[in-house]
C-alpha cells in the first residue's frame, strides 16, 4: 500500500435539499462565498495539501461542476478582445488538467458511504482524503495539510474534529474520547448523529478525512445507519481497533455551509477578510444591525 496521501473524493451527488430551490439546478458545491463557488474552496485546500488526482463523485445529469473545473476558451477569448484581461484570467485559472481530475457517478443517493464507496476503484490500495465543501475551512495552514501531516505522525484514519454544542450532536458523527496527544485526539468510538442526552462528548467530525483502503471492506456490505443511508461514519467506526484512529482539532475556522446561517457567516467572515470590500461589507452590517 502507498504511504502518501495522493486523492482526494469530492461527494458532490447531493440533493441540496435545505438549499430549495436555489440548487434544483445547481449543486450546493456551486453555491458562491462572495465570488468562489464552495467547491473551489475545497480544491484549492486539496491542492495546498499537495494532492495529485481529484475525484469527483457526482449523480446523473449533474455537470456543472464537471464545467466549471473545464477549460472555457470561447469566454476567455471574449473577454479578452473586449479588454478585460482580469476576468479573462479568472475564467480558467482554477481549471484542472484532464490527466488529474476523475468522475464517477453515484447512481442512487445512498448517503455519504455509499458515495465515497462509489470511488473505490480510482483509489485502489492506498490512503486517500475525503473533502465535503459544504464544510469551509479557512486557515493559515490549510485544513487537510494539517490532516495528512497527522497521518504521516500515526499511521491511521485522521478526521477533523471540533467542538459543537451538545443540543447539536444530532447533527454530526460524534467522537468517544480516549487518550489525547497535543491537537490529537485518540477515538474510542464513534457514534452517527446521537441524541444529546446519548452522545458520549460533544467533539464532531467534520468533513475532512483521511482513510486508510480498508474502510471499502466495510462500505461494500452497504449497511444502512442513521437517516436510512450508508454513512460513512459507520464504516469507519468499524475500523478502531485494527489500526491507529485520531480526530484532530485543526488550527483554524470552519463553517457549516450546509446550513443557511453558516452559509451566510461563511461570506460575511471571507468579504471581511478582503480589502476591496471589507469598508462596504462594514457599512452594510451597521446598516441591518
Amino acid at each position: 500500500m502507498a504511504q502518501r496521501v495522493r486523492k482526494a473524493v469530492f461527494p458532490v451527488g447531493g440533493l441540496g435539499t435545505r438549499f430549495l430551490p436555489a440548487t434544483k439546478s445547481m449543486p450546493k458545491e456551486m453555491l458562491p462565498i462572495v465570488d468562489k463557488p464552495l467547491i473551489q474552496y475545497a480544491v484549492e485546500e486539496a491542492q495546498a495539501a499537495g494532492i495529485e488526482q481529484f475525484i469527483f463523485v457526482t449523480r446523473p445529469g449533474k455537470t456543472p461542476i464537471k464545467d466549471y473545473f473545464d477549460p472555457s476558451k470561447e469566454l476567455e477569448n471574449f473577454l479578452k478582445e473586449r479588454g478585460m484581461a482580469e476576468q479573462a484570467r479568472l475564467v480558467n485559472c482554477h481549471t484542472l488538467p484532464s490527466e488529474k481530475v476523475s468522475y464517477t457517478l453515484q447512481q442512487e443517493p445512498l448517503g455519504l458511504g455509499h458515495a465515497v464507496w462509489c470511488a473505490r476503484e480510482l483509489i485502489g490500495d492506498e490512503p486517500f482524503a475525503v473533502l465535503l465543501a459544504d464544510d469551509l475551512v479557512i486557515a493559515k495552514t490549510p485544513c487537510l495539510k494539517q490532516i495528512i501531516d497527522s497521518f504521516v505522525k500515526t499511521r491511521g484514519n485522521v478526521v477533523a474534529v471540533v467542538d459543537v454544542p451538545r443540543m447539536h450532536t444530532n447533527r454530526y458523527g460524534i467522537v468517544d474520547i480516549g487518550a489525547e496527544d497535543g491537537p490529537l485526539v485518540e477515538v474510542n468510538g464513534l457514534v452517527e448523529k446521537p441524541s444529546p442526552e446519548d452522545a458520549p462528548s460533544t467533539l464532531s467530525i467534520i468533513g475532512r478525512y483521511v482513510l486508510l483502503p480498508e474502510v471499502f471492506d466495510h462500505l461494500a456490505r452497504k449497511e444502512k445507519g442513521s437517516g436510512d443511508e450508508i454513512q460513512l461514519t459507520d464504516s469507519i467506526a468499524k475500523m478502531i481497533g485494527g489500526s491507529p484512529f485520531h480526530g484532530l482539532r485543526f488550527e483554524g475556522a470552519r463553517f457549516d455551509c450546509g446550513d443557511k446561517v453558516g452559509f451566510f457567516d461563511a461570506n460575511l467572515a471571507v468579504a471581511m477578510s478582503r480589502d476591496d470590500l471589507r469598508e462596504g461589507v462594514s457599512a452594510l452590517v451597521k446598516k441591518y444591525v
